[in-house]
């Protein structure tokens, strides 16, 4: 609890939360919806709960939510949300189950961490028996209470949506009785269901069960944590590529970056101290944010992406060399130089030999005129590979990088991609 609180990633508590989790070794969990086949960083947060939680001794259970997600949770949604088949639905679990083996000890220890599908202990379960066994137990004006229903009771909500707490509630109530599970975790706007699935547990077990919520996680301009130009930041790097990844981490503004390096690392309270001291004095350096960037790239991904990510930002935005841009694949070197001009040339040409200004003037539209072509490489601002080249450097098959294609640049800004076919 020390550990989170000085993280800042205490947004409530239930009274007691704290003495369980100083008396025992505890069972916790977090729910997470299985709506793509990929976690994003905003589940994170709940996630390093997870991770946090295991550290210290407890036991961490992720419940993927293969039935729940099946309704969608309306907690803070401004309409109601597209309804996955269940094909879909187990896709998604299945890898899912995949990303979180990163970030949790799945041993078969005491405290091994354990993931569940709540759609095993729902599917068959006929729909008359649980409003008998569980509905019964919730008043409606209980249920009306919650934040996650008020709010949408202006625009309509439906029945399905409105049942999903005590779905929800009836998963902490399964894992009570069958795991022992006396904690649940999550982000503030879960509040409402997990307080219903404490409820539940006292009205049907008499047991006392607790509840423990992060902040949702924003940007310090107001806008939504995790959300780009192009979407959501995947931890699947076919999504986002661990590139983008780390350049999303890299970016962060430093009032942003000093809240996420303790939510979202592993780093010690002296370590952050001593880092943010160190960015205090060269801001320009970024290197509160290089240092987020690295720990987590590296967790998420791979040392070797994370380094690959480096060479990348260099070959953008520094000098980079011929060796650095061999290190790329061809998916990596796309999202690098995402948008640039692209041309194709014919393998059998390539290895014939092709004189760099036919390469420029035949194959490509980088310049108006064989002129101009001439003028640039006289003023030595043409570039093959990050090397500058004149104008009697013949193309050659050998110039191509192990992602199949030549990298051009003209002055210091203008790259474009020659692909090899």
């Amino acid at each position: 609890m020390q550990e989170l609180k000085w993280r800042g990633m205490i947004h409530d508590m239930m009274p007691g939360t704290e003495e369980q989790l100083s008396k025992e070794m505890t069972t916790a969990y977090v729910g997470i919806d299985p709506t793509a086949d990929s976690l994003h960083i905003g589940h994170l947060v709940s996630i390093m709960l997870l991770k946090h939680l295991q550290m210290a001794g407890h036991k961490p259970l992720a419940v993927v939510g293969g039935a729940t997600g099946m309704i969608g949770d309306p907690s803070f949604k401004a309409a109601e949300r597209k309804l996955l088949t269940v094909e879909e639905i187990q896709h998604n679990v299945s890898c899912i189950k995949n990303q979180l083996a990163k970030f949790l000890d799945f041993s078969e220890t005491a405290n091994g961490a354990e993931i569940l599908n709540n759609y095993d202990w729902m599917k068959d379960y006929l729909f008359l028996d649980f409003i008998r066994d569980v509905g019964k137990h919730i008043t409606v004006n209980y249920m009306m209470t919650k934040d996650s229903v008020k709010k949408r009771m202006e625009t309509g909500i439906s029945f399905t949506e409105f049942s999903y707490q005590l779905l929800q509630g009836y998963d902490f109530l399964t894992l009570y009785r069958t795991k022992g599970c006396r904690l649940q975790m999550g982000g503030s706007d879960q509040w409402g269901n997990i307080t219903t699935g404490t409820e539940l547990i006292r009205r049907m077990e008499g047991g006392e069960a607790f509840a423990l919520t992060c902040p949702l996680i924003t940007k310090a301009d107001g806008t939504k944590f995790g959300k780009t130009e192009g979407g959501n930041v995947w931890l699947d790097p076919e999504k986002t590529s661990p590139y983008k990844f780390y350049q999303f981490w890299l970016n962060c503004s430093d009032v942003d970056t000093a809240k996420y390096i303790r939510i979202f690392t592993l780093l010690s309270e002296t370590e952050i101290a001593e880092l943010e001291r160190q960015h205090a004095e060269a801001p320009e350096r970024r290197i509160l944010q290089k240092a987020l960037a690295k720990d987590i790239t590296c967790r998420v991904h791979s040392e070797k992406d994370y380094e690959a990510a480096v060479a990348a930002s260099e070959l953008l935005f520094g000098k980079g060399t011929t060796e650095q841009l061999n290190t790329l694949d061809k998916a990596t070197l796309m999202s690098v130089f995402e948008g640039v001009p692209q041309f194709v040339i014919s393998a059998a040409k390539l290895k014939e030999g092709i004189n760099i200004i036919d390469l420029c003037a035949a194959e490509t539209n980088m310049f108006a005129s064989k002129g101009e072509i001439r003028r640039a490489l006289k003023e030595n601002s043409i570039s093959l590979n990050k090397a500058k080249i004149g104008e009697d450097y013949v193309v050659k098959d050998s110039d191509m990088l192990t992602s199949g294609c030549i990298l051009m640049q003209k002055g210091k800004k203008n790259y474009y991609i020659v692909n090899v076919e």
